[in-house]
């Protein structure tokens, strides 16, 4: 066949290397199918499972056609021996397992793998110094009439185990003998030291992750109920609301997940600030999550005090104190807990009652006091009474002070 010019090379070339839409959809087929059989045997690394795995993800996307990573994690997963079966509900207790990214799997498996290689490692060295003191004491017994796997079993080779198919250990030493019995859930097939119902506690604080999901040991459950108080946690790791109108500041940019006691997520959508009244003054509580799906108000005990509050539990009363060491709040315990509601009569009676001073500061609509006591002094107005030197702290003329930065007239 005589080609003359670059053009007609060029599409005979891509016939025959590449083929028509019929025979690309063919090579897609094949791919796909071998993809499907795939399956991750004991021997097996992660690593090199998953490169397998890339590779005909990276054919088909060569042929022009789609293939997420998400198919491959959803592979790994169900395809998964037998033994990282506790690494696999330890990621569903922490992580949302169809948001996992593909690099986040890889990287807890392989961490998971290296851990199992170095305990079975350090058996097998263990047990190899014990045969050899063993055998330096009957040097004058008989002779392994095999000189060539003799030696090659005081190196530490082994065949391959008909049970694991590791070479750094006898078959007799094999944690995964099918006549062992395991002292922790009483099955055969496995030693203790590798029993999934371990492994799971172990993996448990590998596969903890910086993300905004937190854990809270309180009793709330996703209704649609509501309530006024504020439940003092010490399991809960956040303040928690459900209640938009007590924010004075909300950022409902900030979106993520909380886990509830029954193990269900519930969505968080947003943190901001909250005031409260208390017994000295309106104390501004921080980065409060907004949870719409909660039933009751949450205070976080670990949170007061990372904001040098001071909590302290004696005589059945929860005590909050400031940075400064005022007694803030003095919550009676009701039912094994301690709920603030400022609407009750025992905690509307610490409030601060309204003195004169701050009375007067409201009727005269916030104006300057240091103008009112000039006014009561020179007699410039008629009925004030004696007021009090020092204004007590009032919210109202606190927002009153803050400014805000104007507007950009340029972005730069």
């Amino acid at each position: 066949m005589k080609i003359d010019s670059a053009a007609e090379i060029w599409e005979y070339l891509k016939e025959e290397y590449k083929g028509d839409e019929r025979i690309k959809n063919m090579q897609v087929m094949n791919l796909i199918r071998e993809f499907e059989m795939k399956k991750m045997r004991e021997s097996d690394a992660v690593k090199d499972y998953a490169a397998q795995l890339l590779s005909i993800a990276d054919k088909v996307r060569l042929l022009g056609k789609e293939f997420s990573n998400e198919k491959i994690v959803q592979k790994i997963l169900v395809t998964l021996p037998e033994k990282y079966e506790a690494t696999i509900s330890s990621l569903e207790n922490s992580k949302d397992l169809s948001t996992i990214s593909l690099t986040e799997l890889l990287h807890s498996l392989e961490a998971v793998e290296q851990r199992r290689l170095m305990r079975q490692g350090d058996t097998a060295e263990g047990a190899f110094q014990a045969r050899m003191h063993k055998n330096a004491g009957h040097k004058n017994g008989k002779v392994n009439n095999n000189k060539s796997c003799g030696n090659n079993q005081k190196n530490g080779v082994f065949p391959p185990c008909p049970h694991c198919k590791q070479t750094n250990h006898s078959p007799q030493k094999c944690w995964w003998r099918p006549d062992v019995k395991c002292n922790k859930c009483g099955k055969q097939g496995h030693v203790e030291r590798i029993c999934k119902n371990q492994q799971q506690e172990e993996t448990s604080a590998a596969v903890d992750y910086c993300q905004e999901e937190q854990l809270f040991a309180a009793t709330c459950f996703a209704n649609k109920s509501t309530s006024k108080s504020w439940l003092v946690d010490s399991g809960c790791t956040n303040h928690m609301t459900n209640n938009q109108d007590l924010f004075r500041e909300l950022d409902r940019t900030i979106i993520s997940k909380v886990r509830i006691g029954n193990g269900e997520y519930i969505p968080v959508k947003g943190k901001g600030t909250v005031a409260i009244e208390s017994q000295t003054s309106l104390k501004l509580i921080y980065d409060v999550l907004f949870v719409p799906d909660i039933d009751q108000n949450l205070l976080s005990v670990g949170q007061l005090v990372e904001k040098e509050f001071k909590v302290y539990f004696e005589d059945r009363n929860c005590i909050i104190k400031d940075a400064e060491g005022k007694e803030v709040f003095n919550i009676k315990m009701k039912g094994k807990s301690f709920a603030l509601n400022l609407l009750e009569d025992e905690h509307t009676a610490i409030l601060q009652q309204d003195s004169t001073t701050m009375f007067w500061d409201r009727r005269v609509e916030h104006f300057h006091h240091d103008d009112v006591l000039y006014m009561k002094k020179n007699q410039i107005a008629e009925g004030l009474p004696d007021l009090e030197k020092d204004l007590p702290i009032c919210a109202t003329c606190q927002y009153g002070k803050q400014t805000k930065l104007p507007f950009p007239k340029k972005i730069s």
